[in-house]
Order: C-alpha cells, then sequence, then structure tokens
C-alpha cells in the first residue's frame, strides 16, 4: 500500500496518531475507540497494534512503526505471545554471527592478502543484505515518513561502510592516492558484518526484555482456568467451557480448584487464596453471600457460587486491560527525551559529515580512509535508541509489578505525579473503615439470654433492608444461630421494625443512647451496638504514609463525634466532617491552590468528583465501577496498606527512569565526540565502527537491564 508521510497523521481528542497506510487511518476515524479500548478476548496477531515507545501510533495488525521503526505489539493483552520477530531476529544474528567471526578474524592477520579481502567481501554479502535488511526496510521508512530514527542512523553507517568497500575491491581505480595504504585501497567489510551482527544481538537481547516487561499481564491472564463445573436446574453437573458462562449461571467450586468467574457464593464455605490478584499470602474465609474472584484458588472447602461478571468484564480481565493501558501511556517525563530524541538524529548527520570533512582535510594520511572510518562510528555510536526506551520500558516493568502486588496504574502520569504528592485526601467510609455496619456489642438485661434476644432480633430483620438490619442479622449467622419467620411485619419511619416471632412480640429501633434497643413482648430485652469497624491495616498504613512525608486529611459526610472518634483511633490530626461530595471536591481545590500535590482516596460514587480533581486519585478497588474509572491508580484489596506500595513503587519508578535517562544521555554525550575522533590528537585513540556498533547495543542492554530491576523491587 501506498504510504504518504502527510496523509498518515490524524487528530483525536488533542492527541496525533499515526498509522502504517492510509486503510488503517479511515478505518481508525470510523471506530477510534476499538483500537484505544484495550480488551482481554482478543488473541495475539489479531486487531489493533501499537508501538512502545510512541504508543499513539495504532494500526491494525502487526508492522513497523512509522516513527522510530520499532515492531508494533498488540493493544489487547494476550495469554500467548506472538514471537515471530524474536525468533526471526535470532536465526538472523546467530547466521550473522557465524559469517562475522571469520572475517574479523582474517581482516585481523590478513588484512593485505588478495583472497582475504574477496573472501570478505562474500562472506559479507548475506550478512549485510539477508542479516541487515530489517535494519534497511526500517530506515527507508524512517526517509518516507520524515521521522528520523535509530534505524536511519545504522543503515546509513552500514551502506556507507560496506558500499565504500565494495567499490573499492571491484573498481579501485577510482579512489585517489590519498584513500591508499600499502599500496590498496583499505576496505571495512569487518566493520560492516560486525555492526550487523551486534545490532541484530542488541535487538535480539531487547526483545527478550519487552517480552519480560509483558509477564505480568500474562501471568494474570493464565490465572483464569480453562473450564468451569456448572450446576444445570434439574442439578446435573458437567464441565464447560469458560466462554460458555453467562451472569447468573450456578457454578461448583471443589476443594482446590481455581474459581472461574467472579461471582457470589450461594451455598458452602472455604477459604480462598487471593494473593495473586490482592498481594496478600493469608487466605480469605468465604461464605454466602461473600463475592469470590475469578482466578483465585479455592482451598480445602467446596461452594457454589452464582456468576456475575464473565469473560473482559472480570476483575482478572479488567486488570489485565488497565496494565496494557497503562504500559502504553505516557509520563510526562517522557517530553524530556522525546524533544531531545527529536533533534537528535539531524545533529548526528550533521556531526558525522563535519567528522568526515574534518579528517579529510586534517587527518593523517590516508585522510579519505580515516573520515569514512569515523563518520561511520559517529552514526552507529548515536543511535539514540537508549534514550527512547528510557522512560517506555521502566513504566512497563514498574507497572506489571504493581499489578502483581495489588496496584493497578491506569497512566503512567500517576506514578511520576503520585511521587511528588505531600497531601492525602482520604474518605471514612469504605475506605479507613469496612463500609459494612457489623454487629459488635450486645447487652442483655437481667433475666434475657443474650443468643434468644440476638436470634429473636436477627429474625425480625430478616424482613428489613436496613444496613443496620443486614448487620444484626450476619451476626446471629455468625454465633450459628437458627431464625424463625416474622409475621405481621411492619417498618415505622424512623422508629424501627416490629412483628411477631415465635409467638412472642418483638421490637428493633434506636433508643434513646447510641445502641439499638430489642424489646420482647413489651419489655427492654437488651441493648445492640453495630458500627463500621476500621480496617485492620488501617492504622499501620496511615503511619507509613505519614513517615512517607504526607499530610493526612480524612473527609467524611458522617456526624462529627463518629469523625473524630475514627481520626482519633488512627492518628489523624486534621479531618472534616459533614462534608457533601461537592464539598469534597472544593476542600480538594483549596488545598492545591495552597500549593500542595493532592492525592484523593475514596471508593464511592460520591468521591468520583474528588478522585477525578485530584493531583492523584486513588481508587478501593472494593468500590464503585464509577470511583474506579474517575482515578489514576485502584487498590485491587481496596486498603490504604496498598496505597503505601504505590507510593514506594513511584519513588523507585521515577528513580530509576532518572537513571535510565543520565545513563542515555551521558552515553550519547560521550559517545559521539569519542567516535568523531576527539582523543586522536591527545592519545591517538580511534574509535572503529566495530567499537561504536558494540557500545550502541550495550547502552541500550544497560537501559533495559536496569529497568528490569523494578521487578524486584521491595514494596512492602
Amino acid at each position: 500500500m501506498e504510504v504518504s508521510a502527510g496523509s498518515l497523521r490524524h487528530r483525536h481528542q488533542g492527541t496525533d496518531y499515526f498509522f502504517c497506510c492510509q486503510s488503517c487511518r479511515r478505518k481508525f476515524r470510523a471506530n477510534p475507540e476499538r483500537y484505544l479500548t484495550p480488551s482481554a478476548a482478543a488473541s495475539v496477531g489479531t486487531g489493533p497494534f501499537t508501538c512502545p515507545m510512541d504508543p499513539e501510533v495504532v494500526q491494525e495488525g502487526p508492522g513497523l512503526c512509522p516513527k522510530c521503526g520499532m515492531a508494533l505489539e498488540p493493544i489487547a493483552p494476550g495469554l500467548e505471545e506472538d514471537t515471530a520477530e524474536l525468533d526471526g531476529m535470532s536465526r538472523r544474528f546467530w547466521f550473522c554471527a557465524a559469517a562475522a567471526l571469520p572475517v574479523v578474524g582474517l581482516a585481523m592477520a590478513l588484512e593485505q592478502v588478495s583472497w582475504v579481502r574477496w573472501l570478505s567481501f562474500v562472506l559479507s554479502v548475506p550478512v549485510v543484505w539477508w542479516g541487515g535488511w530489517p535494519f534497511f526496510e526500517r530506515g527507508w521508512r524512517s526517509l518516507q515518513t520524515r521521522h528520523l530514527n535509530m534505524f536511519t542512523l545504522i543503515s546509513l553507517g552500514v551502506l556507507v561502510a560496506w558500499s565504500s568497500s565494495a567499490v573499492a575491491l571491484l573498481v579501485p581505480g577510482l579512489f585517489p592516492e590519498t584513500m591508499r595504504h600499502h599500496g590498496v585501497v583499505p576496505v571495512y567489510f569487518e566493520s560492516a558484518v560486525m555492526i550487523v551482527a551486534l545490532v541484530l544481538l542488541g535487538q535480539v537481547l531487547e526483545l527478550r526484555a519487552r517480552s519480560a516487561t509483558r509477564v505480568a499481564i500474562r501471568t494474570l491472564l493464565g490465572l483464569a482456568p480453562h473450564t468451569a463445573r456448572m450446576v444445570r436446574p434439574d442439578g446435573t453437573e458437567e464441565d464447560v467451557a469458560l466462554d460458555q458462562v453467562q451472569p447468573g449461571d450456578a457454578l461448583r467450586v471443589r476443594p482446590g480448584e481455581k474459581i472461574p468467574v467472579d461471582g457470589l457464593v450461594t451455598e458452602g464455605a472455604s477459604h480462598v487464596d487471593e494473593s495473586m490478584v490482592t498481594g496478600e499470602p493469608m487466605p480469605v474465609a468465604k461464605s454466602p453471600g461473600d463475592r469470590v474472584i475469578g482466578g483465585t484458588v479455592n482451598g480445602s472447602g467446596s461452594f457454589l457460587m452464582r456468576a456475575e461478571k464473565v469473560g473482559a468484564e472480570t476483575l482478572l480481565a479488567r486488570i489485565a486491560g488497565m496494565v496494557a493501558e497503562a504500559q502504553r501511556s505516557r509520563a510526562p517525563i517522557q517530553k524530556l527525551a522525546d524533544v531531545v530524541a527529536g533533534a537528535f538524529v539531524p545533529t548526528v548527520l550533521a556531526a558525522a559529515g563535519i567528522a568526515f570533512i574534518a579528517w579529510s582535510l586534517w587527518g593523517p594520511e590516508p585522510r579519505l580512509a580515516h573520515a569514512v572510518v569515523n563518520a561511520v562510528s559517529v552514526l552507529i555510536i548515536a543511535c539514540p535508541c537508549a534514550l527512547g526506551l528510557a522512560t517506555p520500558v521502566s513504566i512497563m516493568v514498574a507497572t506489571g509489578r504493581g499489578a502483581l502486588a495489588g496496584v493497578l496504574i491506569r497512566h503512567a502520569a500517576a506514578l511520576e505525579r503520585l511521587e511528588k504528592a505531600d497531601t492525602l485526601v482520604v474518605d471514612k467510609t469504605g475506605t479507613l473503615t469496612e463500609g459494612k455496619p457489623e454487629l459488635v456489642a450486645l447487652r442483655a438485661e437481667p433475666g434475657c439470654s443474650e443468643t434468644e434476644v440476638l436470634r429473636l432480633a436477627a429474625s425480625l430483620e430478616q424482613g428489613s433492608e436496613h444496613p443496620l438490619a443486614s448487620a444484626i442479622v450476619r451476626g446471629a449467622r455468625a454465633w450459628g444461630l437458627p431464625l424463625s419467620s416474622p409475621f405481621q411485619f411492619a417498618s415505622v419511619v424512623g422508629q424501627g421494625v416490629r412483628g411477631e416471632v415465635d409467638g412472642r412480640l418483638v421490637t428493633v429501633g434506636r433508643g434513646a443512647g447510641s445502641g439499638i434497643q430489642v424489646t420482647v413482648d413489651g419489655r427492654l430485652a437488651a441493648t445492640l451496638v453495630v458500627a463500621d469497624p476500621i480496617k485492620e491495616s488501617a492504622a499501620s498504613a496511615i503511619r507509613s504514609i505519614r513517615a512517607a512525608g504526607f499530610r493526612v486529611v480524612m473527609l467524611t459526610g458522617d456526624e462529627e463525634s463518629t469523625a473524630r472518634a475514627v481520626a482519633v483511633q488512627l492518628g489523624i490530626d486534621e479531618f472534616h466532617a459533614g462534608v457533601l461530595p461537592a464539598e469534597k471536591l472544593g476542600h480538594i481545590e483549596r488545598l492545591q491552590a495552597e500549593g500542595h500535590v493532592v492525592v484523593m482516596a475514596g471508593d464511592g460514587i460520591n468521591d468520583a468528583p474528588a478522585l477525578a480533581r485530584a493531583d492523584v486519585g486513588i481508587a478501593m478497588g472494593t468500590g464503585t465501577d464509577v470511583a474506579i474509572e474517575s482515578a489514576g491508580i485502584t487498590l485491587v484489596k481496596g486498603d490504604l496498606q496498598g496505597l503505601v506500595r504505590a507510593i514506594r513503587l513511584s519513588r523507585a519508578t521515577m528513580r530509576n527512569i532518572r537513571q535510565n535517562l543520565f545513563l542515555a544521555f551521558v552515553y550519547n554525550a560521550a559517545g559521539v565526540p569519542v567516535a568523531a575522533g576527539v582523543l586522536w590528537p591527545f592519545f591517538g585513540i580511534l574509535l572503529s565502527p566495530m567499537l561504536a556498533a558494540a557500545a550502541m547495543s550495550f547502552s541500550s542492554v544497560s537501559v533495559i537491564g536496569n529497568a528490569l530491576r523494578l521487578r524486584a523491587v521491595r514494596l512492602e
């Protein structure tokens, strides 16, 4: 298909996107959401593809990035990885390495012998024109699309070295005496083949490293089982493929099996290992009414569940999609590398030209030979691949590491802003507390049985939909009390409920104090205390967050006394009670106006505006979908200990990115002058194209290797 640089650009929602051809551009304009929304159901090798270094580049199917020349990767995360490019590069590398070694060895020992020069020429042809063909193809594409990149420099360097040598061997009479050494024109076949071999080695190592950054996605998708045990309405059971499960289906989970989809336990009880999703090692008890996550591992019990979310809607698939989206996003710090890289290639071409002219005019004999060698060295060593990889690879590794620790990063910018944050605004209910009232105390009157009063109260409350009623019913079931069906149930607004249980008149309602009073046959029988318990990890998490230098502010819609009790228990000095959703937004804006970088943590629909307005929104994974969609980071387990992990991950990631940028900048700043020959007048040192290629490959590998250290960063 015809490629036209001007027609490959399309602006969508403030971002320029680039395409390989007009056909892909038309498909994007017709349905941009297909390209920009990841789907965990998509298979590798089909659907939209994007570039890991330039995520605004999208196209249908695999290919090469029109900006940087790198191979595109599928937008949708997949369980299996397409290794075609890695396999192809590996074959080319091993062939070229085998052919290059004798060329280099013979050239070093018998450079002036005629048959050695001819043998080197013969062996260099397949190395350069087959092994190096991907570089020529990408270099030519960079000229077509007017996006000069690393392959522009590599292809020019190899072509100059090989072509000048081929002409010198085939038509030596075209060269002047100034290019002859001991009567012959020098050839650089060994440099050309070694450059190809070393760059191929760098590509193989880079592809393997990029594969390692996607381990997290493959691990997450691999958690899901392939089949589910479906229970039919007639009671029969059979194993079915996972894609046949629909919401509402009854499924049986046997001991040791993986839970197939997200759902609700309806019968039975067990303990479930959710560590691969939440990062918490302790199994979680599950009983009727509890939610379970697809891909987690059941313990020794057996239970029935009702499927609720299947396919791409499961938490596992959504996590994989969010990780893939985050890995494609760009941190603001990347703009610095983009600005430098944009002007870098033209600058290098100019530097290579200046080196050639300088050595041609003032270099030692043979001047033109030295000019060619140094110009080629400049082109090769200055390839900006390390600069381009410095930020994206760190982001890819960090988001994968976070996913395995229960910290889901939606956008790379959230990681960068979190490192600079100094204030945490936190919602109370569902964030610091469980968000689910529990029966915490029961005080029976003299002559009344605690268990009997609780059984009567819970039996009556079965007919109520009030959250406090649910807490009383759960409390009775936790005690193992058998419940009866109420008769003549009635609810009186603001007063409570009344009815008949096992022939006795029972009322449950709020008393004059803070408790819930239960009367039996007109006589006060007990006082129940129901409260929203603070999460076990909240106190230690708040201490760690404050130790990290954060100011902690609690906002809640609850009354003053409740808010104060929670704040005192958790050591929070600043809190605001009776805050409406719109007022939460105002508090965020006020703190930002004071110059603070604000993190907001919440879980409800009422928190969504504040989460979106904060510099970094942190959503509890146990909260509402609206809150999760409004936040930049989601904590799967739903407690603030995950925020501690996120803070440590953000700081480690930004430190890693700065290290990578330093390595890339220093390498290029030092490498280009050395390759141009500035050390020759002082030390008599010249950098051969072979060493330049090795240094260029090493710079990319060092940046990737440094980024991969994030996989082992400690977050606890």
